[in-house]
């Protein structure tokens, strides 16, 4: 698997709620952000009232345009989309604010509400390869529901209910007739029974953050997210009751973001009861992130988004070239028949390497910990970043120092497991230096009740005192004996 830089490419996204430019660069599987940037103008507010787009959020979005504009051009992007959704779609006015979009340089490109379905699918399905079930992407001027299973996105369908055109509190037994009318006789009737709600858009985001927080996570981080079902309530309670100044206190979010969470919060109960999901999860990738995965090669697209990305990262900040593949090959006999998932971050953590070899000597275990649990990632939960940072802290000597609340997100035997990768990964980095090449003249095998370390014999002089001592606690992890043979 190679690493494709492509970009920098940018999405101008004119929202019913705000309208935001992001640029992306990195690889193409999971781009990376180099500049995100937003402007609330609350484009839908005027639908509720007249059908029209009101004059001033028109004004102020034109501005943002304008700005975005020569933004992307100064960044030197190859490509920038600029798509419309409900608001623009919806309004009488819709066809002439995009000509005024157009004669600012822009081509703009109205979605329809089924194109903005199907992107919001492909985005999840982008940042959880594996996702089946309905994605519900929440907007200020609608709610696109759509089927996902097997890598495709299927047919959706958009509902007036974006949280400006509902408000602060909507009748839930509408909703749930609006939302069940929608899905009946078709095949978003039972796509998410027994199977998976996925949510997507800010204020779904606000919701789950406020979740987090109030939960007391060390890992406020929405992406893949569990929402319970029984703290709904409680949710739904605490957003509709509490004061702005309250729930920015406990969430951090924005007041925009806080005013819309009791709607957000009645509309997935009634997504709930409606479409009866066996869980609901959080998707930090939507419509944008969907654009760039549908123009994707299906190589490309096949990619494990966890491992493309840790790949980008681990060769941008590595020290000689990516050898984190090798690396895993290398320690691969010490762990016979592992789990699937394990396998995968045990390679992530091999791919990352090398993440923390820049910083200073005394905190290279912090430098890389700190990427592991709070990098970009996609593709990954809570419980796999602690691994991650976990495997990462003993890589780099810091077995003593790993925060007690992360470790209370795994069980005994993965904390012990992923310690026990990152003894073999620092045993390998001090025997080869970081290098490939080295890596490739050794081997490490499982004997009876011995680690077995191999080396050419031409190559002996790289068992140095250090190096024995890492196997050494390599050794003592898997509760074995340690032995240097040549051959």
């Amino acid at each position: 698997m190679a690493a494709k830089p492509f970009g920098p490419v940018g999405i101008i996204d004119i929202g019913s709620n705000s309208v935001r430019c992001v640029a992306y660069g990195g690889s193409a599987r999971v781009p990376s952000n180099l500049f995100n940037e937003k402007t609330v103008a609350a484009l839908g507010r005027g639908l509720a009232v007249d059908g029209k787009l009101d004059e001033e959020a028109m004004a102020q979005t034109l501005e943002a345009l304008a700005r975005f504009r020569l933004l992307g051009k100064e960044m030197g992007l190859k490509k920038l989309h600029t798509v419309a959704t409900a608001a623009v779609r919806d309004a009488t006015n819709g066809v002439d604010f995009l000509k005024r979009i157009t004669a600012l340089g822009l081509k703009p490109r109205l979605l329809s509400g089924k194109d903005e379905a199907e992107l919001s699918g492909l985005g999840v399905i982008s940042a959880i390869p594996r996702a089946h079930g309905i994605v519900g992407d929440l907007g200020g001027g609608s709610l696109e529901l759509v089927g996902v299973a097997r890598g495709a996105a299927g047919e959706g369908v958009s509902l007036p209910l974006g949280v400006l055109r509902v408000g602060a509190n909507p009748d839930q037994a509408e909703l749930r007739r609006t939302i069940r009318g929608a899905v009946n006789h078709g095949r978003l009737d039972e796509a998410a029974r027994g199977h998976s709600l996925y949510l997507v858009g800010g204020s779904f985001r606000a919701l789950a953050l406020l979740d987090l927080k109030l939960l007391g996570h060390p890992l406020p981080i929405v992406h893949q997210h569990r929402l319970r079902v029984e703290r709904l309530p409680e949710l739904a309670a605490i957003a509709g009751s509490e004061g702005v100044d309250s729930l920015k206190a406990r969430s951090g979010l924005s007041v925009a973001r806080i005013a819309a969470l009791p709607t957000a919060a009645s509309l997935l109960e009634a997504l709930h009861a409606v479409l009866e999901p066996a869980r609901i999860i959080v998707s930090a990738f939507g419509l944008r992130e969907g654009l760039l995965y549908r123009d994707l090669d299906p190589e490309t697209r096949a990619e494990d988004p966890l491992l493309a990305g840790a790949l980008e990262i681990g060769e941008r900040l590595g020290r000689f070239g990516d050898h984190g593949a090798a690396l895993d090959q290398w320690i691969d006999p010490l762990f016979p028949a592992e789990p699937e998932e394990w396998q995968r971050l045990r390679l992530a953590a091999c791919l990352l390497a090398d993440i923390g070899c820049n910083a200073h000597p005394d905190f290279r275990a912090e430098r890389a910990v700190d990427l592991a649990v709070h990098g970009n990632w996609v593709g990954i939960d809570g419980h796999g970043r602690a691994m991650l940072g976990r495997t990462l802290c003993a890589a780099f000597g810091g077995d003593g120092g790993f925060s007690k609340q992360l470790v209370a997100l795994l069980k005994p035997d993965e904390d012990e497991r992923a310690a026990t990768w990152g003894k073999a990964i620092r045993l390998a980095q001090r025997l080869s230096g970081g290098t490939e090449a080295l890596l490739r003249k050794s081997s490490l095998a499982l004997k009876d009740r011995r680690v077995v370390l191999t080396l050419q014999p031409r190559y002996r002089q790289l068992a140095s005192g250090a190096v024995e001592r890492r196997l050494q606690q390599l050794a003592k992890a898997l509760d074995r004996s340690p032995v240097i043979a040549f051959a």
